[in-house]
């Protein structure tokens, strides 16, 4: 008779357990899907209050087509600001900097917010072998893990750098859970004539960016979920 009982109580538990699990999966899959269709609707914010906004530099021509784009946002809705560049990446700060120095000559720091800036492991350096890059890339993601939960951005900028993606992957998790919700806007590059970066493509194909912008028709033709913006550069 024990014996039967204890069959019975180890069976409702794996049954528990099975529904728990069930449970649990069929709420995750819904939420994607909530957060897949609510990123896919255009944002009307009309909010008055400012933006907390990370901005994702690469070295080279993504930081020279970033800043432009800068240049012509709303500095005011959007702050504060966060730049974020690889650990590498010197450079790309260096004009950040020389760039808020510049608004700061012309407006108040109230009317342009603050800024901060800060470095991120990358995943792969170039010439790196995919073997060892395994480690370096776990790394990656847990420091961009750190820095997420650190800013917990509303809005993030980026066209590009491949240190992008461990950072919208968060963001894109965060959603998911409730956690935080990040809108994801990328810029594909001037230099994307044909197809999209491998950064673009890994965003557009799972669905992480909330918009995608691209500065040829040919890439708005091919990639239908895109948005065509003319040239920027």
């Amino acid at each position: 008779m024990e014996k039967g009982d204890f069959c019975i109580s180890t069976m409702a538990s794996s049954n528990i357990a099975v529904l728990l699990t069930i449970g649990v999966v069929t709420i995750f899959v819904i939420r994607i899907i909530y957060v897949l269709y609510r990123s896919s609707k255009p944002l009307h914010s009309k909010s008055p209050r400012s933006l907390s906004t990370l901005i994702v530099l690469g070295s080279g021509g993504h930081t020279a087509e970033m800043l432009n784009l800068l240049y012509v946002l709303q500095k005011e809705r959007f702050k504060p600001r966060y730049y974020i560049a690889a650990a590498t990446d010197n450079m790309s700060l260096q004009k950040a900097h020389v760039f808020e120095d510049s608004l700061l000559g012309k407006e108040t720091l109230e009317e342009v917010g603050g800024a901060e800036f800060m470095q991120i492991y990358r995943s792969r350096e170039v010439g790196q072998s995919y073997i060892t890059s395994v480690g370096t890339t776990l790394v990656a993601i847990v420091h961009a893990l750190r820095l997420m939960i650190k800013i917990r951005p509303q809005v993030i900028l980026c066209n590009g750098p491949g240190t992008c993606i461990p950072l919208c992957a968060i963001a894109f998790l965060f959603k998911v859970l409730g956690i935080k919700w990040s809108s994801i806007f990328y810029v594909e590059s001037i230099a994307r004539v044909k197809k999209l970066s491998l950064s673009g493509l890994l965003l557009y194909k799972l669905h992480m960016a909330d918009q995608l912008f691209v500065q040829w028709p040919q890439l708005k033709e091919k990639y239908p979920r895109t948005h065509y913006v003319g040239r920027l550069m």
